[in-house]
């Protein structure tokens, strides 16, 4: 018997989808906003914890294009949900690096600025360092890369418990 949300046999698709496509959206443009807005310039290791949000996005948004094939819809939703939990993985590695838990992969990385391109030199001079070992921002002693960790794992369990919860019914 259909499900009224639309998916046949897996009425938790449509929200284990909305969340695969909401939450990487909302962690990314909160990585954006801090950049460009509230000017904390991210580290590499801020960086990788985006391009998984990047692949989520694509897949989630090719889920939602596959949604009359509940197989190919709900495969994709959850490799979404597992490239968020990578982000969520190297998040809570960040934040170990941060609370001088374990060293890190790296120690600094450079965020490009706009200049001349014709004087580099001044341009690499004017261009922040921004160490991945300590956090430019923390909420009640959780930086950002922290609040990534949880938030991303914890949505990628979500992600995963509504699908399984979905094969069952």
């Amino acid at each position: 018997m259909p499900h009224p949300i639309g998916d046949g046999v897996k009425p938790y698709l449509p929200l284990a989808r909305l969340l695969a496509l909401v939450i990487p959206l909302l962690l990314l443009g909160g990585a954006y906003v801090s950049q460009y807005v509230g000017g904390l310039f991210p580290c590499e290791m801020c960086w990788w914890q985006r391009y998984p949000h990047m692949v989520a996005i694509a897949l989630a948004l090719v889920a939602f294009a596959a949604r009359g094939d509940g197989r190919v819809s709900t495969a994709l939703t959850a490799l979404a949900a597992l490239a968020i939990g990578v982000s969520g993985g190297i998040g809570l590695f960040h934040a170990g690096v941060e609370y001088g838990w374990w060293e890190g992969l790296t120690a600094c990385s450079t965020s490009p600025t706009s200049g001349n391109p014709a004087d580099i030199l001044s341009q690499i001079m004017a261009t922040p360092i921004t160490r991945c070992d300590v956090a430019p921002w923390s909420l009640l002693g959780i930086s950002l890369a922290g609040y990534n960790g949880l938030l991303s794992l914890g949505a990628a369990v979500a992600i995963l418990a509504l699908l399984s919860k979905g094969r069952k019914a």
